[in-house]
């Protein structure tokens, strides 16, 4: 038999990419201690906690509005189940987590969407899982945004979104007329 034959099969990684973003980021460290645009594997029994205490927290924030133990995420597998999910959870007591428009208070969890973003503060997490069959452990990746991250399909239902399609949560300078219904504004 030749050693291709005895090798023993791979299995795919179930991978978390986390596209992150912050106002502030490009004046301060705030993501100073995230190794971006690098996958990390980490074991399936692991709490992955983020949070501003290097002590506790697998990923920093360099940012004394982020919570010492901000929220943790967590492997598992449905009853039942082949597919391997994430549950996140809220440790901070002072700033409520926002999965898409789902708000979760301290202790609240719930399980990850496969594409979701998650907001606290004015950080924005877009969080993307991607499949993988090992049970053994997971992979996460980060990368930076250059830009924020919220998208029209994620605004709450009570705000409006304009004919012209931005959604901006920031005022954009606009050079042309813009016609406005005496209700709008």
């Amino acid at each position: 038999m030749s050693s291709f034959e005895d090798a023993d099969t791979e299995e795919t990684v179930t991978c978390l990419q986390m596209t992150v973003y912050h106002p502030a980021q490009s004046q301060s460290s705030i993501f100073h201690a995230i190794h971006f645009n690098k996958r990390e594997k980490l074991s399936s029994s692991e709490v992955v906690k983020f949070g501003r205490n290097s002590k506790v927290c697998h990923y920093t924030f360099l940012d004394k509005q982020a919570s010492r133990v901000q929220f943790s995420l967590q492997l598992f597998k449905q009853f039942n189940s082949s597919v391997l999910s994430f549950e996140i959870k809220n440790m901070s007591r002072k700033t409520n987590l926002i999965v898409d428009n789902q708000e979760l208070g301290y202790l609240n969890k719930m399980d990850l969407p496969h594409k979701c973003l998650v907001r606290f503060s004015e950080y924005q997490f877009l969080m993307e899982k991607e499949e993988g069959e090992s049970l053994d452990s997971f992979e996460t990746q980060f990368i930076l945004s250059p830009r924020p991250l919220l998208q029209e399909n994620i605004w709450p239902p009570h705000k409006p979104i304009p004919e012209h399609g931005s959604s901006l949560p920031f005022p954009t300078r606009n050079t042309s007329p813009t016609e406005m219904d005496e209700n709008e504004w």
